[in-house]
């Protein structure tokens, strides 16, 4: 019967023959240490380069929150301010270019530990009786079965690549992925607050279009009752009256509509901010309207190539790429490592006895240069790349700023525009009811006047937005929309 693993048993043999794995004979009960050990023209594992990436983060996640706040009794008076810090704390993009950054530092943890020295450690207890004429060995006089034998082994090991410049390539790139990750997150805070913002200002849009197409119902309501009057004592026709009706009726399906848009736009802050979507909340602030003159472009754009995080992200990547690339080269170089290990072995502890082994180990690469060209191709390719979607996004920054300085001017120019019609339609349509009322003509000219002050109201609300969604823009843009958007858009 034999007892203890394959190995064991194997070991067991070897012990019996005087022959160790490493080739130095021993004897039982004696142990001696390997050191200084050198050897050439082993095969080298090769490391790979490593891949430097980001999962790019759809921007539809900023639409969305990852958890929600509590319900808050009552209604919740919600700031600007507030929506932002909201946001910042519970957007679903910044949550998930957060967790970039942590695969990054993963990476970078991975590729350092190549450099580290690795330190294990074993305990052992084996138990083993060995049938030597089944390992092979038959001697006239010698005991085919030995044991039952026992013995306790106590060890720790160590392995450290002292010299690899290719892991340590790689390690370098890896830190610099890392820290473009972490510029990441500081432009997916700009990208919340542009989102967050923007739903805001949507909403204050919304509201407004609310009130004034109430307005515009309680005018039309007016009309009507006058219009039925007059028809009732005989002084207009009943074409009056039925245009008036229709007017009154089409104003309070657009109410309905105003009403349903704002609510479910309310719904879609909620959902960036991480508000309850059970949440009752009403805005305290208003569409800000103030001018932003004296931009320059050109040092507008300056500003931004300064500032902009993705732009900074993409210029460590572009670093890290470049290592990579001079990795998959440095893996023609040879590499010098170490490994070794001391322990305990005995029968027991009280009549055990000190071992180890020290082996250092030169490895260099004899005939892989299939590989070694294909990781250099693969890291050229991460290379041009890298460097195409850095010289892409300079551009790309440029026409966002100067993009955004056209809007500003352009619904500057619309806002005015726009107020001025809203004071004329309302002075026209007095003057129209007026007329009717005195009888000097029909309520059509009523019904085109009420259209045209609605039309007015409408554009003067759309510029307003138009106007304060281009100043966040330019602030995204210059990239401190999460520093310094009070200066842009307002804001209490």
């Amino acid at each position: 019967m034999q007892y203890g693993s394959r190995s064991g048993r194997t070991a067991a043999a070897f012990w019996a023959r005087g022959i160790f794995a490493t080739g130095v004979v021993l004897t039982p009960g004696l142990a001696m240490a390997q050191l200084g050990t050198v050897t050439t023209g082993a095969v080298q594992d090769l490391p790979t380069p490593v891949t430097l990436s980001q999962q790019q983060v759809q921007s539809g996640s900023y639409q969305g929150s990852a958890t929600e706040d509590a319900l808050v009794p009552g209604t919740l008076p919600l700031s600007l301010d507030d929506a932002i810090q909201r946001g910042l704390r519970h957007n679903l993009g910044l949550v998930l270019t957060s967790t970039n950054q942590t695969a990054a530092r993963s990476t970078e943890l991975n590729q350092l530990q190549s450099l580290l020295p690795t330190i294990g450690g074993t305990i052992k207890q084996s138990e083993m009786e060995t049938n030597l004429q089944a390992e092979g060995l038959r001697i006239t006089g010698f005991p085919a079965i030995i044991g039952p034998y026992a013995y306790q082994d106590f060890r720790a090991s160590l392995n450290w690549s002292l010299i690899n410049v290719a892991s340590l390539r790689n390690y370098l790139a890896a830190k610099h992925n890392f820290e473009g990750s972490k510029l990441a997150v500081a432009d997916a805070r700009d990208e919340v607050v542009l989102s967050v913002g923007n739903a805001y200002l949507t909403v204050i849009a919304d509201q407004s279009r609310v009130a004034s197409t109430q307005v515009q119902v309680n005018t039309s309501k007016i009309s009507f009752d006058q219009a039925h009057q007059q028809h009732v004592a005989g002084t207009s026709p009943l074409l009056d009256e039925l245009r008036a009706q229709v007017d009154y009726q089409t104003q309070q399906q657009n109410l309905i509509q105003a009403q349903a848009t704002l609510e479910k736009d309310k719904l879609a802050l909620a959902r960036a901010i991480g508000l309850n979507v059970a949440q009752v909340f009403n805005l305290v602030e208003d569409e800000p309207y103030r001018q932003l003159d004296g931009l320059d472009p050109d040092q507008a754009v300056q500003q931004a190539l300064g500032n902009r995080k993705d732009l900074q992200n993409f210029g460590e990547q572009l670093k890290g790429a470049d290592l990579a690339k001079g990795a998959a080269k440095a893996e023609r170089y040879p590499t010098v490592a170490f490994s070794g290990d001391y322990g305990d072995i005995g029968p027991n502890v009280r009549t055990s006895h000190g071992t180890g082994d020290a082996t250092g180990t030169i490895d260099f690469p004899v005939f892989e240069e299939a590989k070694i060209r294909g990781d250099e191709a693969m890291a050229e390719q991460q290379l041009e790349q890298k460097r195409a979607q850095l010289n892409n996004l300079r551009g790309q920054i440029a026409q966002d700023v100067r993009d955004a300085i056209l809007d500003i001017q352009a619904a500057q120019k619309q806002v005015s525009v726009a107020e001025s019609n809203t004071k004329l339609a309302a002075e026209a349509l007095s003057e129209a009811q007026q007329r009717y009322a005195a009888g000097v003509s029909d309520n059509l000219s009523v019904s085109q006047a009420q259209q045209s002050v609605a039309q007015a109201d409408d554009q003067y609300i759309a510029s307003l937005y138009q106007h304060n969604v281009a100043k966040l823009s330019l602030a995204r843009a210059l990239g401190v929309a999460s520093t310094n958007l009070k200066q842009y858009v307002g804001g209490k």
